[in-house]
């Protein structure tokens, strides 16, 4: 079990990300969580059951996965409670930062998170409807422990254009908020988060390969660090987003149902140079 309170319950100073640091690259590996089940699908739609949370937790740790991600998908009042617990038993049994998301829609709920032993809290939709909350949070807890979730897509036919190209969504990907991402991300390192997960929904389960233009994009934006989410299917895959400038590979389905191991993501960035933990 972990020492100590969770550090990120104490109010502090936002913390400076220092550009002379040499980062090492983190590979995590994201749960989708509904009803307590880590479920996983295609474009967040026809999802699988996939195993136990706390459980894979447990073999990801092993593995030796720099962080995990749970994102808590149906984020339902009915839900809360099982996320809680699912937190709660996680924390009990692994060594790495654990970050949720899900249902965070004032820093009250980002307190019970970081009680219940989330290192951080992953916020999305909240977010788009209130600003304000972002502030707000990383005030309160400060910004390491304040991840904006910035679920984007390609602006489809017939939507309103946005200066990158891409969009902000909710709801899975599936409905558009004219909001454009890459000024979005920009935004939320205004507001004081301390990370970007930018997740490509178009790439979403595909095993097609990250969005690297829109990787880019958000990169030449924002000084914090961006974790590339969606469309990992191979080893090519992942030096690639490194190099278009993510800073972490997050990545489900393909280590869910044994395609890949955290291992051999590791060995692979090494093999290109780049440096991991």
């Amino acid at each position: 079990m972990r020492g100590g309170a969770n550090l990120c319950a104490v109010p502090r100073r936002p913390a400076l990300r220092l550009a002379f640091v040499a980062v090492a690259v983190r590979v995590i590996p994201c749960l989708d969580v509904d009803d307590g089940r880590v479920v996983k699908g295609v474009n967040f739609a026809d999802l699988v059951d996939a195993g136990d949370p706390v459980e894979m937790a447990r073999v990801y740790d092993a593995e030796g996965a720099d962080e995990l991600t749970f994102l808590d998908v149906t984020a339902s009042s009915g839900e809360r409670a099982t996320m809680m617990d699912v937190v709660r038993r996680t924390a009990e049994q692994v060594f790495i930062p654990l970050t949720v998301g899900g249902g965070i829609r004032a820093p009250d709920d980002v307190d019970r998170l970081l009680r219940a032993g989330a290192d951080k809290v992953s916020i999305n939709t909240a977010a788009i409807a209130r600003p304000e909350l972002l502030a707000e949070a990383s005030r309160r807890f400060g910004a390491q422990c304040i991840v904006l979730s910035v679920d984007a897509r390609l602006v489809p036919d017939g939507g309103l254009p946005t200066p990158s190209g891409w969009e902000v969504t909710t709801h899975g990907g599936r409905r558009g908020t004219g909001i454009d991402a890459v000024e979005w991300a920009e935004r939320g390192q205004a507001l004081g988060v301390g990370e970007i997960l930018l997740n490509s929904m178009d790439a979403d389960g595909t095993r097609a390969g990250f969005d690297l233009k829109m990787i880019a994009a958000v990169r030449a934006v924002v000084d914090v660090p961006v974790i590339a989410s969606g469309g990992a299917g191979e080893l090519a895959h992942f030096v690639p987003a490194v190099r278009a400038g993510a800073d972490a590979v997050l990545a489900a389905s393909v280590f869910h149902f044994g395609k890949l191991r955290i291992g051999e993501v590791k060995e692979a960035l090494r093999a290109e140079r780049v440096v991991v933990r």
